[in-house]
């Protein structure tokens, strides 16, 4: 009788102390080979609501989200705060192709890097609205750089390109006026057909195959640009910071896949006693405590 009684209090509490040990942390540090860190995350939950809506981890696969469409991030400069993204429908030194252009959406909390270039390729001289002139005296491309020249004539001298025949007026590097939120380049109204953009050369400006190929996004933690205190004891105790409640609130997602209100100590969801008590400690406590338990009774 007494070994059925302990049989049944072992299972017990073997049944309550095992989601502690098989739980997981909810939001991962990481998507693919690039390193999550706040204010990104990797699902709902993880990061700062703000920016989940845009980017996004699928399949190991981490991708920047706009009206027109997903665009895979190839690296994060947490540093400087600065993402870099893949446009894979628009030309390079390598490809040439047509493209419907790439977008920034008006809420999403990106700008574009001072390093970041739009050339636009292919543009009807006649047609397209980027071409116009003042008042029929001097020409002027109130949409494009008038000192981008030298990086039409390296993008046109790509073999890609070079091969199309194409005169270099049909070459735009494109600077509208509002090259923020809610930039819009939509190559169909523009009468182009593709573009490329680039933020650097690799130290080879003369080079076009040594081109960085891609758009630079800067990024901002909040208005004055500084980085929560809560997230960084957040991270301090192993954790991941991330958000939930009707308000989006501050959590902490633990190692043991528990949330708490400030870090993964002990002491932030049990007793002040225990603050500096870190959370693989914790566990090992408990099932100490449980086995203990099922040793008095047996």
């Amino acid at each position: 009788m007494n070994f059925q009684k302990s049989s049944t209090l072992l299972s017990c509490i073997f049944f309550i102390f095992l989601p502690s040990v098989i739980t997981s942390q909810t939001c991962q540090k990481s998507c693919g080979n690039i390193p999550i860190k706040y204010p990104f995350g990797t699902g709902p939950g993880c990061g700062d609501p703000r920016f989940q809506p845009y980017v996004i981890c699928n399949n190991q696969q981490l991708s920047f989200k706009t009206h027109t469409g997903c665009y895979p991030v190839t690296s994060i400069d947490y540093n400087y705060q600065i993402m870099y993204i893949s446009d894979p429908s628009m030309s390079t030194c390598a490809c040439t192709q047509p493209s419907k252009g790439f977008s920034l959406d008006a809420n999403a909390p990106f700008s574009f890097h001072d390093d970041t270039v739009f050339a636009l390729l292919d543009c009807e001289t006649d047609s397209s609205p980027i071409y116009k002139s003042n008042g029929g005296v001097n020409s002027t491309f109130p949409m494009c750089d008038s000192q981008g020249a030298p990086v039409c004539s390296l993008l046109y001298s790509c073999q890609a390109i070079s091969r199309l025949n194409l005169p270099i007026s049909t070459c735009c590097v494109y600077t509208p006026v509002d090259l923020g939120p809610a930039f819009e380049m939509d190559l169909e109204k523009l009468h182009c057909s593709s573009y490329s953009a680039l933020y650097g050369f690799s130290g080879q400006e003369l080079n076009p195959q040594a081109g960085k190929y891609g758009v630079a996004l800067k990024y901002k933690f909040n208005f004055n640009n500084d980085y929560p205190d809560m997230c960084a004891n957040c991270e301090k105790s192993n954790g991941v910071c991330g958000y939930g409640g009707p308000y989006s609130s501050f959590v902490c997602n633990c190692p043991s896949g528990f949330n708490t209100t400030n870090d993964c100590f002990l002491g932030s969801s049990w007793s002040n006693s225990f603050k500096n008590v870190p959370w693989h400690t914790g566990l090992l406590l408990s099932n100490a405590l449980g086995w203990f338990i099922v040793l008095v009774f047996m």
